[in-house]
């Protein structure tokens, strides 16, 4: 039986799943696996089951290796080298679809969130300096009709989308680096980034990470921005250049964020922190127990078909 390491403790259901198929050792710890314990990891399993930010870079990938699979845990494979695991023959897969409404979801409510202070108002409450009820306590953006921006019309993009035009009669315009049809009625796919930050009241960030998208988000993309916008990011952080960010929101540029991702997880600067107009999430997007086994299980496929000598459904 072939060996497998899970990184990180999953739904018992999915652990339950991969023991029917393999010897499963399951790492307890809840935070990424280090360098030194990935390339043991690689050096000494068949199959490894990673999760967000285990460091799976080229230097992962010298040396003698046993692993012959890689099922990661998530959509996203930023923190994956795969040209380097592909060129020493470790077959790569991911789970995308599982995510994508819980995602969507998670967007939708940070656009909510920021856009009607929720946090800030959640605050006062806990904080026992609420005085009650009056007309203008803290304003904010009505999101009914207004414009939603999408940067990456991709699966969760048409997704957020979908809940927001729908859902709230909002105009959707969207950047995509190819043409795409959004699948709404009266989407317009704009030329640049910048072109939909202007257009827009609410901007949701739904692009993949990596090296392509590195702080594609940058201080010009910002500085499109309207002064009463909102920006929501649940991809990745590093997609949004975080010190720009922090700028913006702190000179009045834009009037709110909604951050599910950071750019150097789980620290937070401090500036964020310490921002009113800033709902932060702890990279809440796919944490629903349902959807998470659906990953999970999704992964266990892709190891069972790929050692039963099938066809990988999702590999890369």
């Amino acid at each position: 039986m072939a060996t497998l390491l899970i990184t990180r403790v999953l739904p018992q259901a999915v652990i339950d799943e991969a023991r029917k198929y393999f010897d499963v050792t399951v790492r307890e710890d809840v935070v990424p696996m280090t360098p030194e314990d990935m390339r043991a990891a690689l050096a000494g399993y068949d199959a490894v089951l990673p999760t967000l930010g285990d460091p799976l870079g080229a230097a992962a990938f010298e040396g003698e290796l046993r692993c012959r699979m890689l099922a990661n845990f998530g959509v996203g494979y930023n923190h994956i080298d795969v040209a380097a695991a592909q060129a020493v023959g470790v077959v790569v897969s991911n789970t995308p679809g599982a995510v994508t409404d819980a995602t969507a979801d998670i967007a939708v409510m940070l656009m909510l969130m920021a856009a009607r202070r929720a946090s800030e108002g959640e605050a006062l409450v806990r904080s026992g300096g609420w005085l009650g009820w009056h007309p203008t306590q803290l304003l904010g953006l009505h999101v009914s009709g207004k414009t939603l921006g999408v940067i990456g019309m991709g699966r969760i993009g048409q997704a957020v989308a979908r809940r927001s035009h729908f859902g709230f009669g909002m105009d959707v315009v969207y950047y995509n680096r190819s043409t795409k049809d959004s699948g709404i009625d009266g989407a317009r796919q704009l030329n640049s980034i910048a072109e939909v930050m202007a257009a827009a009241d609410v901007v949701s960030i739904c692009l993949p990470g990596g090296a392509e998208t590195f702080h594609i988000i940058d201080a010009a993309a910002l500085a499109a921005m309207r002064p009463h916008a909102v920006l929501v990011n649940t991809a990745r952080g590093e997609v949004v250049d975080q010190a720009a960010l922090i700028k913006a929101l702190a000179q009045g540029q834009i009037a709110a964020a909604g951050l599910d991702v950071y750019e150097d997880e789980p620290a937070v600067p401090r500036a964020l922190r310490e921002m009113a107009n800033v709902t932060l999430l702890p990279h809440l997007g796919t944490n629903a127990l349902e959807v998470r086994s659906q990953m999970g299980m999704m992964a266990v496929e892709n190891l069972r078909a790929f050692f039963a000598g099938e066809p990988v459904p999702n590999r890369l």
